[in-house]
């Protein structure tokens, strides 16, 4: 069933802006995710290798550069969906793994990133994004 709501459609004009808030506030956090991981390889590629990601450092380096490269990637709007599916991907797999038993307050910031790296996946990156600038939004 669908319903007609005209007293919001107004705001419909401003759908480009909420991509761009989603895309900065997104990458934002995944960058400040990634780059201490990347600051120090060393340590996180043990942590990964004691969860049971092994070699922990290549899995650290990926890791690492999903989330501040790909953070980057996607405040800039640079092939959104494609670094919003690897995001999809990791945190999919850090539910699956490492938070599986955690508690709601330990999972709700990665079920943010998921949700918001999702969202982005299944839409485009917004006129205010170098995919459009280039031409690489097809609908």
């Amino acid at each position: 069933m669908c319903y007609h709501v005209s007293m919001i459609q107004p705001l419909f004009v401003f759908g480009d802006y909420g991509v761009l808030i989603l895309r900065v506030a997104l990458g934002i956090i995944l960058v400040a995710h990634g780059l201490p991981k990347l600051r120090d390889l060393k340590s996180t590629g043990e942590w990964m290798g004691s969860v049971g990601f092994k070699p922990g450092a290549f899995w650290a380096l990926v890791v690492g550069l999903v989330e501040a490269v790909g953070g980057v990637m996607i405040i800039f709007g640079i092939l959104t969906q494609i670094v919003s599916a690897f995001v999809a991907i990791q945190f999919v797999v850090i539910f699956l793994t490492v938070k599986r038993k955690a508690s709601f307050e330990d999972k709700e910031k990665d079920l943010l990133i998921l949700a918001g790296a999702l969202l982005l996946l299944v839409s485009t990156s917004g006129a205010y994004s170098v995919d459009e600038a280039l031409g690489w939004i097809f609908y």
